[in-house]
């Protein structure tokens, strides 16, 4: 089994000619996006597609950082704000509708814990899965192997290192649950205070107010 393989399942592997190659082709995008105007909104939604390829509307600010690129996927309307970062040596899998604040960090690499081991430059990949609905607050951090359930919202800061069911506000390091989202947080905008009843109206026609 070669060292992609071996990568490619989860598996001890070191980084080798092809890993590097692949990385290369991965910074010439990263170069292009990173480099580019700022207000070229649609060239970058151009680019953002050709680097993660299989995307729907999918809009990073710049900069952004990965090793792969194909090894994030991502859902309908994934928004990534700036300086976000994702090591993505095993799969990413983002669901619809995702938001990741400035400087969220997923990372799926690790290595060994003793340090002459170590030093062999052997490393892992395990993924890390986002459900639909998600909000990542800004410098959260993701670590390998764990899953964000679908409609939950991850405090800014917070460093993941658990499983986070759906429908949960989390936060912390390491990142717990602090409460349950449910039908009385649908008009909460921020702390205590509500939506004002003009943007409620306009959420509502346009579909996104439930039941009201």
């Amino acid at each position: 089994m070669n060292q992609i393989e071996r990568r490619d399942k989860g598996m001890a592997y070191v980084c080798d000619d092809e890993a590097f190659a692949q990385q290369a082709e991965c910074r010439k995008i990263l170069q292009q996006l990173n480099f580019m105007d700022r207000s070229d909104f649609d060239g970058i939604k151009e680019v953002v597609k050709q680097l993660l390829g299989k995307s729907d509307e999918a809009f990073i600010n710049p900069p952004f950082y990965c090793d792969y690129g194909f090894n994030i996927e991502v859902g309908k309307e994934f928004f990534a704000n700036y300086n976000c970062t994702i090591i993505d040596v095993a799969k990413v899998k983002i669901g619809d509708n995702c938001m990741l604040a400035p400087n969220v960090a997923i990372y799926t690499a690790g290595h060994p814990v003793h340090p002459d081991t170590r030093r062999s430059y052997y490393e892992y990949g395990k993924p890390v899965t986002i459900g639909d609905n998600v909000w990542i607050g800004g410098n959260a951090v993701v670590l390998p192997g764990v899953t964000v359930g679908s409609n939950s919202v991850i405090g800014a800061g917070s460093v993941v290192t658990r499983d986070v069911p759906p429908w949960s506000i989390a936060a912390g390091n390491p990142c717990r649950v602090i409460k349950t989202i449910t039908e009385a947080d649908r008009k909460k905008l921020f702390k205590d205070e509500e939506i004002d009843a003009e943007a409620w109206d306009d959420i509502v026609v346009n579909g996104f107010g439930g039941e009201g």
